[in-house]
């Protein structure tokens, strides 16, 4: 299972958003801001690495997030402007299951790969791969081979992945679906903005409750939001109050 952070937009909103308040707000000094988040910010958001012909810009920068982060932890509107985009590569399903529980954190922003348009084999996500082996696998390894047709009831069913399927059906995505493990691994792509993010990671990081693989999901996000700018850390995360 992978993560990738994609991108992180909205930092130069969030900011401006610091000046509007106590009316400190001005077009130029918007214009100023956005200005040097182009120049100290990557195309994906992330941190640009020091150069001294940007030594200024960059320590204005990391200024402004700085007291953003502070300000935002409880005036959490303002870090609801910036937006993260995340790629999840083989997830297991049961899992997927569980980051679903949060779309509406998500504003619905998030798509998976679907049960119904793509087939799925003997396939599982890399936590379960050690750990359970499917009936017909194990029937494989003892050179034990099932019949392609059985009856049942008087009526035929055809050997698919993980069982039978009455005839007939045997195509049918909606049936085949049906047999499919919640172990096989799911791909999805999601938009937080940070304020939601930081309930996301309350309820699913390391010291919580859910499924190992949810966890390293969840750390692993986090692990590359710090990496992208230091001041988007754990901390944050637990201290923004949402």
């Amino acid at each position: 299972m992978k993560t990738y952070l994609n991108q992180i937009s909205g930092i130069d909103d969030a900011i401006v958003s610091m000046y509007m308040s106590k009316r400190s707000w001005t077009r130029e000094k918007e214009m100023h801001i956005r200005q040097v988040c182009r120049q100290v910010l990557h195309w994906d958001g992330s941190l640009i690495e020091y150069r001294a012909d940007l030594a200024e810009e960059l320590e204005e920068f990391s200024g402004w997030l700085s007291k953003l982060v502070k300000w935002g932890q409880r005036h959490i509107t303002m870090l609801r402007f910036i937006d993260l985009s995340i790629t999840v590569e083989g997830l297991h399903r049961a899992g997927q299951d569980d980051w679903d529980a949060h779309a509406k954190r998500f504003n619905n922003r998030i798509i998976r790969s679907s049960t119904r348009l793509a087939e799925f084999s003997y396939e599982m996500s890399a936590w379960y791969e050690d750990k359970i082996l499917p009936t017909d696998l194990a029937l494989k390894e003892m050179d034990i081979q099932l019949p392609e047709v059985i009856q049942h009831e008087g009526v035929n069913y055809i050997k698919a992945v993980n069982g039978y399927i009455k005839e007939g059906y045997e195509a049918n995505p909606d049936v085949k679906r049906g047999l499919y493990m919640l172990s096989i691994p799911s791909n999805f792509i999601f938009k937080v903005d940070l304020t939601e993010w930081a309930h996301v990671y309350k309820e699913r990081n390391i010291h919580g409750g859910a499924n190992p693989e949810v966890k390293e999901c969840c750390e692993g996000i986090a692990d590359q939001l710090e990496a992208f700018h230091s001041q988007f850390n754990r901390k944050l995360f637990m201290d923004i109050l949402n």
